[in-house]
């Protein structure tokens, strides 16, 4: 599970890591003041990643889960490697799009690895390492980043950090065991009873090979169309997963981790400090996220409840089965608008200082 969310990590890291240096990347590579061309290095990245996804899913049925996620190590190698050494905006570009395909492909098969190979028992709370190591990426690409203003060039060193996981993450699947899941639906039956061995012990062989047939079974049954995704219940599912996503994204929050330090300069706080009280106020708000299935809890009013010692993933589920999902979904949203509208007071630059807290503030909440 470690393993597999090293890619997680990589997304989180790709994320944040041109926050802090884009300014010296666009003064080294010579488009400082170029707005689109500073907009182009921040989202061509998702434009890969974009790419990348559309083909996670039949990526890893065709070669398994461990080579899917060696195949996405590699474009995320090679363009960190690229925009490490360029010394144009197009070798820029060129190495965050390849980054960009290694970031769309791997985090939905670590999604679907780790909840294949977990047990029934703690399936929901190895699913929650996966936007945990996103976030955990974020921080330390803003970490990674803070010495840029005062070493020449230290952009590129920040471009370089990122290969080391993804190396190292290539490696170690070669020890990792495959999906028994994923065997099974090749027909690899005795192969997947020995992956269960692995991960189980011989004693819940029997009984893991007895709940997988009666999936197999449960998913022949009632195949779905493409086209039936647009109509009946299926639409109703499709449609207030995709909404609650596109709310989030469309809140702005991708802006905070792309141009926070761009922000935070411009009303007068340092954006090293400030990126890294983002980036801890990012973590604290994971767990319960992640339970939740909805990044809109990024920001939820969660995040004073857990700064108590107590472990945030036992208090995620606590509140999820007192609470519900509906509630907790409406609750951050509604604070999530409170922070915002923060943000948008905090641009009144007549309130003096008191918009350098509201601004940040509204941030962090």
């Amino acid at each position: 599970v470690c393993v597999a969310t090293v890619t997680s990590f990589l997304f989180g890291y790709h994320t944040g890591v041109v926050n802090e240096p884009l300014e010296s990347i666009s003064a080294d590579l010579g488009f400082a003041g170029n707005t689109l061309a500073e907009g182009l290095v921040v989202s061509i990245c998702l434009g890969g990643a974009f790419v990348g996804c559309l083909f996670s899913g039949s990526v890893a049925d065709g070669i398994g889960r461990r080579r899917a996620f060696q195949l996405s190590t590699l474009p995320m190698i090679v363009g960190a490697a690229l925009s490490a050494l360029t010394n144009s905006l197009e070798g820029m570009l060129f190495g965050r799009l390849l980054v960009g395909a290694g970031m769309g492909l791997g985090p939905p098969v670590a999604s679907l690895y780790i909840t294949e190979v977990s047990p029934p028992s703690v399936r929901g709370m190895y699913g929650s390492f996966v936007q945990i190591a996103t976030c955990l990426g974020i921080l330390f690409s803003l970490l990674v980043g803070t010495p840029v203003k005062d070493i020449d060039r230290w952009w590129r060193v920040c471009f370089w950090v990122s290969a080391v996981p993804a190396v190292l993450q290539a490696i170690a699947m070669e020890f990792c065991v495959e999906s028994p899941q994923w065997l099974y639906k090749c027909g690899r039956t005795n192969e997947a009873e020995m992956q269960f061995e692995k991960l189980l012990g011989p004693l819940h062989v029997k009984s893991a090979m007895a709940e997988l047939s009666r999936s197999e079974r449960g998913d022949d049954g009632e195949s779905v169309k493409f086209s039936e995704l647009f109509y009946g219940r299926h639409f109703n599912v499709v449609f207030i997963g995709t909404t609650l996503f596109a709310l989030q994204q469309l809140s702005g929050i991708n802006s905070v981790f792309y141009f926070s330090s761009t922000v935070f300069r411009s009303v007068g706080v340092p954006s090293s400090l400030a990126n890294i009280c983002m980036g801890i106020a990012n973590l604290l708000g994971e767990p319960i996220k992640a339970v939740c299935s909805s990044t809109a809890l990024l920001y939820s009013v969660a995040d004073l409840i857990l700064l108590c010692s107590l472990p945030g993933s036992i208090i995620a589920m606590l509140l999820m089965d007192k609470l519900g999902r509906k509630m907790l979904l409406v609750g951050s949203f509604f604070f999530m608008a409170f922070s915002m509208g923060l943000q948008a007071i905090g641009a009144n630059r007549h309130l003096g200082s008191a918009s350098v807290y509201l601004s940040v503030g509204g941030i962090l909440l």
